[in-house]
């Protein structure tokens, strides 16, 4: 552990979480504006479903563990929601038991501490199309429809509610770009830059409007060695250092606003 110690942000979720680092990637740009105030953290596991995290909940977050996170972004849904194969295998979980182990996995977060916050994000959209291009037919017997994932979405938007927690509908998010499907997602399934921002902007929307203590909205939490020097650059009046620690980037400004 490199101290001293910052907020703990950990993105837990399936191949949308395991991918996100990609160019322009959600937790990329996560890890830019908490630079200095959080260490986001990725826990991502392509092809998991709900019922595969659960197995494994103890073991990514143990509730002995010295250190519990500030925060806990959750994203499973897209391979619950597939269609269920032949054979019985596959990552397809019936609704109900999918917003069964939503509910424990909640329930195993609430209970890591007092201050750790929750953020569940529901199964973007899906391109069908897209996907079949990109996948071929192979997945058909299994595919992920945009029908299946606003089912699954919807129930866990209300779990969401009943459990008093956050809950971002990212089927819904997407449907208000009217050019989401060729511009927010990649491959049918996984998401671009565009599809990034769109996820980012949601998120900062939920920390900008709750009323967590302390918050952990971007521009609300200090930065770590925030204090003057003398070894900063000199500014134009020759006597005196520019302090840069709370400077908002160029590539920061689209986020001011949110």
């Amino acid at each position: 552990m490199v101290g001293p110690s910052r907020p703990k942000f950990v993105l837990f979720g399936s191949s949308i979480v395991q991918m996100v680092n990609n160019a322009g990637g959600w937790s990329a740009v996560l890890a830019d504006l908490y630079a200095r105030k959080a260490d986001v953290l990725l826990r991502g596991y392509s092809g998991w479903n709900s019922r595969m995290a659960l197995q494994a909940l103890d073991r990514i977050f143990p509730k002995d563990a010295a250190v519990q996170p500030s925060l806990v972004v959750v994203c499973f849904g897209g391979n619950d929601a597939t269609n269920p194969h032949p054979s019985g295998l596959g990552g397809h979980v019936p609704l109900p038991e999918y917003v069964d182990n939503m509910k424990q996995i909640i329930v195993h977060l609430n209970n890591l501490s007092a201050k750790t916050r929750i953020i569940c994000l529901s199964s973007p959209r899906v391109n069908e199309a897209k996907a079949r291009e990109f996948y071929g037919k192979g997945l058909d017997d299994q595919a992920r429809t945009n029908d299946a994932c606003r089912i699954y979405s919807e129930a866990l938007v209300e779990l969401c509610k009943e459990l008093d927690v956050e809950a971002i509908n990212l089927w819904a998010a997407f449907q208000q770009r009217d050019d989401w499907a060729s511009a927010c997602l990649i491959d049918g399934i996984h998401l671009s830059a565009e599809g990034s921002k769109v996820v980012v902007a949601e998120i900062l929307k939920v920390l900008k409007k709750v009323n967590w203590e302390p918050s952990l909205y971007w521009l609300s939490m200090p930065s770590e060695f925030p204090e003057d020097s003398p070894y900063y650059v000199v500014g134009p009046d020759g006597k005196t250092t520019q302090n840069v620690t709370d400077h908002i980037s160029v590539r920061q400004l689209q986020w001011l606003n949110i």
